[in-house]
């Protein structure tokens, strides 16, 4: 079963881009895998919470000081020291699982692939404080490493935004989101520069993609107040 870079289950499993790797003493820089090595990696995946666990078994192996798997239970390093646990609980629903999916070095923190049912976040862990952070979908570090950018898109079960969170020690806080006019089917961003996103999106029902260039400092954005 191939996955897409989607989040939901909606046709199928949900995207990926990246999975880490390499490791030293404190953990090193992530080596994301190919779309092609995550599409063999999930080909034969019984479910979107069998393809996470799929991946993690890849990113288990890579990076042992940061994670085990006990049973139900991954427990993931905290640094410079403590452990912070996540165990999966089971439901009528299908339950809600938890999978290691990517490590951000630039901001120590690990990014875990969360299903509940058949919808897919993504939980942000900040190693030096144990603070967690649900995303919508898989997010995009800027450049500076101050903010990331989620592009959640889609007909059914997707917020619809473009949002740009800030990273601070004390957690990541939703900062500023956009919609746009017209509904979008689908949506990735990236960085440009700190202060650029690059959105490749595709408006619901047309034919092919556009791309949308957006500053941080735009009108249209809808300003939110840190908690």
């Amino acid at each position: 079963m191939a996955a897409s870079r989607r989040r939901r289950s909606r046709s199928g499993l949900a995207g990926v881009l990246a999975v880490i790797a390499l490791v030293t003493v404190r953990i090193a820089t992530a080596l994301p895998l190919s779309t092609e090595e995550i599409a063999v990696t999930c080909a034969h995946a019984e479910g979107t919470a069998h393809c996470g666990r799929l991946v993690e078994e890849v990113q288990l192996k890579r990076l042992p000081k940061l994670a085990a798997r006990d049973g139900a239970t991954l427990k993931v390093q905290l640094y410079p020291a403590g452990v912070a646990t996540f165990t999966d609980t089971e439901a009528q629903n299908g339950g809600r699982s938890y999978s290691l999916w990517d490590y951000l070095d630039p901001i120590n923190a690990v990014l875990l692939y969360t299903t509940d049912g058949d919808v897919i976040t993504f939980t942000l862990l900040q190693r030096a404080s144990g603070r967690r952070t649900e995303l919508p979908i898989e997010p995009k570090l800027s450049p500076d490493r101050q903010r990331l950018v989620t592009a959640d898109f889609c007909a059914k079960q997707c917020v619809n935004e473009l949002a740009v969170w800030r990273v601070t020690r004390e957690g990541v806080h939703k900062e500023a989101a956009w919609k746009p006019a017209e509904p979008w089917a689908d949506a990735g961003a990236s960085w440009r520069d700190p202060d650029t996103i690059v959105v490749e999106y595709t408006p619901a029902g047309a034919a092919g993609p556009g791309t949308l260039v957006r500053r941080l400092d735009d009108a249209g954005w809808r300003r939110l107040t840190p908690p």
